[in-house]
């Protein structure tokens, strides 16, 4: 069945779980938007750290310009990252079970970053020399790539579907969509009409929709205060568990076919099938 929506928002996370910013158009990749989870804050042995640790990390804000990443955070001097790659140390990264070698931007951004979740960390950038695919078992034997992202390069989810879970979960609740980080959002379908979709076409621009999104407790973090909460996961659980994954879904995996290099701008209307 076809239908079509209409792209309502972009957004790009450059830092894996720092505050994202609005676009009204992206530079698609085969790794997701340009510059999304190009960068990660990693503990001393080089895991990860997300929300999940530290809820302040959702008042780190990021900022592209031209030429650089610009990161602000409460009580913090800016602080800006040249976008233009350079020699740096490596380091290593592991993101879930994915163990990799990153750069290392230095000194002085670890003191800015455990300065402000007052931990002892370090911002590491992805080495483009590196690879990280998509599990094969959900693209289909399509290589996507990845940064830092957790599993897949992109992430749909209708405003009808948060309209949705927001009635259910009631007492006026206005979760914003901000809560579940998505980089396209969609409008003009039924909730959780992305569900069943597998394509999802504009022009040249040819995606993918490869696996459910499964949901963690980041999805509890007030993005604004850093307070948590307990929805929207007690409201997900009642009806979006699925005993596959043993956890609540919410939104679309996407994966790019065809149409690197392209710019997609917000307004765009897409045909999903």
């Amino acid at each position: 069945m076809t239908s079509c929506a209409v792209l309502t928002s972009l957004h790009v996370y450059p830092v894996k779980s720092c505050g994202g910013i609005a676009l009204t158009e992206a530079l698609l990749t085969p790794h997701g938007i340009e510059h999304d989870r190009e960068w990660m804050v990693v503990d001393e042995a080089g895991q990860f750290v997300t929300q999940r640790t530290y809820p302040r990390m959702a008042l780190i804000g990021t900022e592209l310009t031209a030429d650089m990443l610009r990161l602000t955070a409460p009580g913090m001097k800016p602080f800006k990252i040249p976008l233009k790659q350079r020699a740096l140390t490596d380091h290593r990264a592991e993101v879930w079970s994915h163990a990799t070698v990153a750069f290392d931007e230095g000194d002085s951004t670890a003191e800015w970053f455990g300065g402000f979740l007052n931990a002892k960390v370090r911002l590491v950038r992805w080495n483009p020399a590196r690879r990280r695919l998509s599990n094969f078992e959900w693209t289909g034997g399509i290589e996507a790539e990845n940064y830092f992202a957790d599993g897949y390069p992109y992430l749909v989810i209708s405003e009808e579907s948060l309209d949705d879970l927001n009635r259910r979960i009631g007492s006026g609740s206005s979760l914003p969509m901000n809560r579940f980080r998505p980089n396209l959002v969609i409008r003009g379908l039924a909730p959780y009409a992305e569900d069943t979709a597998r394509t999802m076409r504009q022009g040249e621009v040819d995606f993918r929709i490869v696996k459910p999104c499964t949901r963690c407790r980041i999805t509890t973090t007030d993005q604004v205060t850093t307070e948590v909460g307990v929805e929207p996961l007690r409201t997900l659980a009642t009806y979006r568990r699925d005993p596959r994954f043993n956890a609540p879904l919410f939104g679309q995996n996407v994966i790019l076919a065809a149409g690197a290099g392209i710019r997609l701008m917000v307004g765009a209307e897409l045909v999903l099938e």
